[in-house]
Protein backbone atom coordinates (compact mmCIF):
# COMPACT_ATOMS: atom_id res chain seq x y z
CA UNK A 1 0.00 0.00 0.00
CA UNK A 2 1.28 2.91 -1.66
CA UNK A 3 1.97 6.31 1.26
CA UNK A 4 -1.28 7.81 -0.44
CA UNK A 5 -3.74 5.10 -0.33
CA UNK A 6 -2.77 5.05 3.27
CA UNK A 7 -3.71 8.84 3.76
CA UNK A 8 -6.92 8.13 1.43
CA UNK A 9 -7.56 5.69 4.35
CA UNK A 10 -7.28 7.93 7.14
CA UNK A 11 -9.20 10.29 4.98
CA UNK A 12 -12.33 7.65 4.79
CA UNK A 13 -12.29 6.44 8.37
CA UNK A 14 -12.51 10.00 9.49
CA UNK A 15 -15.17 10.57 7.55
CA UNK A 16 -16.99 7.27 8.82
CA UNK A 17 -16.35 8.07 12.34
CA UNK A 18 -17.79 11.98 11.59
CA UNK A 19 -21.26 9.95 9.68
CA UNK A 20 -21.52 7.39 12.23
CA UNK A 21 -21.38 9.86 15.30
CA UNK A 22 -23.76 12.11 13.39
CA UNK A 23 -21.83 15.27 14.37
CA UNK A 24 -18.48 16.98 14.19
CA UNK A 25 -17.05 18.01 10.71
CA UNK A 26 -14.42 16.00 8.93
CA UNK A 27 -12.49 18.69 7.69
CA UNK A 28 -9.58 18.98 9.88
CA UNK A 29 -8.53 15.35 9.89
CA UNK A 30 -8.93 15.13 5.82
CA UNK A 31 -6.55 17.76 5.77
CA UNK A 32 -3.97 16.59 8.10
CA UNK A 33 -3.82 12.51 6.59
CA UNK A 34 -0.72 13.13 4.54
CA UNK A 35 0.71 14.21 8.07
CA UNK A 36 -0.52 11.59 10.36
CA UNK A 37 0.67 8.93 8.03
CA UNK A 38 4.28 10.64 7.82
CA UNK A 39 4.33 10.49 11.78
CA UNK A 40 3.20 7.36 12.31
CA UNK A 41 5.47 6.01 9.76
CA UNK A 42 8.34 7.46 10.12
CA UNK A 43 8.78 8.86 13.62
CA UNK A 44 6.39 7.25 16.48
CA UNK A 45 7.53 3.90 17.87
CA UNK A 46 4.66 1.76 17.73
CA UNK A 47 5.33 -1.49 20.08
CA UNK A 48 1.82 -3.29 20.89
CA UNK A 49 3.67 -6.01 22.52
CA UNK A 50 4.67 -3.05 24.85
CA UNK A 51 1.55 -2.41 27.50
CA UNK A 52 3.59 -0.54 29.59
CA UNK A 53 4.13 2.23 27.17
CA UNK A 54 0.28 2.80 26.76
Amino acid sequence: MSRKDLANAIRALSMDAVQKANSGHPGAPMGMADIAEVLWNDFLKHKPHRSDLV
